[in-house]
């Protein structure tokens, strides 16, 4: 991909292209360590965050003309961004980012655990709420969505560069814990009636199931956001902001 690493108007080849391409399926992204990235806000804060991870972008010349300063940029049609775009719509850039190095969280306040989050937009948008909230590390059961799909990394806008998602493989990483385990369910008590808290993990789970029994087994506190109307849940993401905001002190 380093094939383009210049400011000037140049047709992308068609290796190039297909290899671009390649990063919307996984099996391509693991092979490569690379992801994706679309649109000016996720890139320009991908650039003041991590920029030596960005390897190269490919921009129209509207996007060059308002960012200058970075050796890989190639200018490049409309045309040519939408062929290599995963949007709908293309946004102006498309930039390929390095995969971080995921790390089990050891030394921490809180940290969210999801139970087979299967919705991109829902995971994307889960880690961009930890980040809201100041939570560094989310922890996955095995069934999650990639990280590094690009619904996911588009529903983070660049979140996912300041949260480490680790993926729990084994199934074993909450057993070691030795922090309250709180888990978001239907039966539970209202999280309007819990102490607030700095430290402990929250289990969220599957958008259809909820939480598996051997996880609910593990939960010391069941927690829950009473519900008014005749809604038969929430969504997701939706219920992790709401606990979050009542559950954790400032």
């Amino acid at each position: 991909m380093k094939e383009t690493y210049n400011l000037c108007q140049s047709m992308l080849s068609k290796k190039l292209i297909k290899d671009i391409q390649s990063l919307g399926h996984k099996k391509s992204r693991d092979e490569s360590g690379f992801f994706i990235a679309e649109g000016p806000k996720i890139i320009n804060e991908l650039l003041d965050t991590i920029p030596e991870e960005v390897e190269s972008m490919y921009a129209t010349e509207d996007w060059v003309a308002k960012y200058s300063g970075n050796k890989n940029v190639t200018v490049i049609s409309d045309v040519e961004l939408q062929r290599i775009s995963s949007l709908n719509t293309p946004n102006q850039v498309v930039a390929i980012v390095k995969q971080f190095i995921a790390y089990e969280p050891a030394d921490y306040s809180f940290v969210i655990y999801l139970d087979t989050i299967q919705d991109p937009g829902n995971f994307g948008t889960i880690i961009r709420i930890a980040d809201w909230f100041g939570i560094s590390h989310i922890v996955c059961s095995p069934g999650c969505a990639d990280r590094y799909n690009p619904k996911v990394v588009q529903a983070t806008m660049a979140s996912i560069a300041r949260v480490n998602v680790f993926y729990d493989e084994n199934r074993t990483w909450l057993q070691k814990q030795r922090k309250d385990i709180y888990a978001a369910t239907l039966e539970g008590t209202s999280v309007f009636e819990e102490s607030k808290t700095g430290s402990g993990i929250l289990m969220i789970g599957n958008e259809s199931k909820g939480l598996s029994d051997d996880l609910m087994k593990l939960a010391t506190r069941k927690i829950t956001i009473p519900r008014k109307g005749n809604a038969e849940s929430l969504n997701a993401a939706v219920a992790t902001g709401i606990i979050l905001s009542h559950l954790l002190s400032t």
